[in-house]
């Protein structure tokens, strides 16, 4: 697992030990950073079930201001605080221990200006998760006109077209995994 381009470009990412995170390949990576970006002129990102840090990582080598990540797994933060370290860019970063919409409540209350441009959304047991995780986003008031939104899962699973505002754009598989994007007032574009 690297960094597949930015200012970390080529950079080797460690993977959680262990088979309770599914690390997003770099082909998929690769491909939705295509789709999204792929650089960015700053901006914040919000990696709301991080495993590794790697799409967080990646966001700020492309150009993003700063990543929040939110990470329960004990296994994971250690591996996340790592990566991290290896960017050499420490202050770009803000790492949440913990359950992530207790977190959520945390950036909102904390940060009570800050709208994240770029969301990803890859939680371990999926289903309505990622909907109730949106629906989260919107009521902590987090992400607003502006805000993509990705989200990873198993291909068998698939969100709604559209969770209030937002509206799935794109969705696109590979493999057994899928990746759907959310945008406000944009039409879909089947992949």
């Amino acid at each position: 697992m690297r960094v597949i381009a930015g200012e970390f470009k080529g950079r080797k990412l460690k993977a959680v030990p262990g088979d309770r995170t599914r690390p997003t390949t770099d082909k998929v990576k690769e491909s939705m950073f295509n789709i999204i970006g792929p650089f960015f002129d700053g901006g914040y990102c919000l990696d709301m079930y991080s495993g590794s840090g790697s799409l967080a990582i990646e966001a700020v080598s492309r150009g993003v201001e700063h990543a929040f990540l939110s990470e329960k797994n004990r296994k994971a933060l250690q591996v996340i605080r790592e990566n991290i370290q290896m960017t050499k860019k420490e202050e770009d970063f803000t790492l949440f221990p913990g359950d992530s919409h207790h977190n959520l409540k945390k950036i909102s209350q904390s940060h009570p200006d800050i709208q994240f441009r770029l969301v990803f959304l890859d939680p371990p047991y999926q289903g309505e998760k990622m909907e109730k995780d949106i629906l989260m986003l919107i009521q902590e008031k987090l992400i607003n006109d502006e805000t993509t939104i990705v989200c990873e899962m198993d291909k068998t699973h698939t969100l709604p077209e559209e969770i209030m505002d937002f509206q799935k754009i794109r969705r696109s598989e590979y493999g057994t995994m899928a990746v759907e994007i959310f945008e406000v007032g944009r039409g879909s574009d089947q992949i």
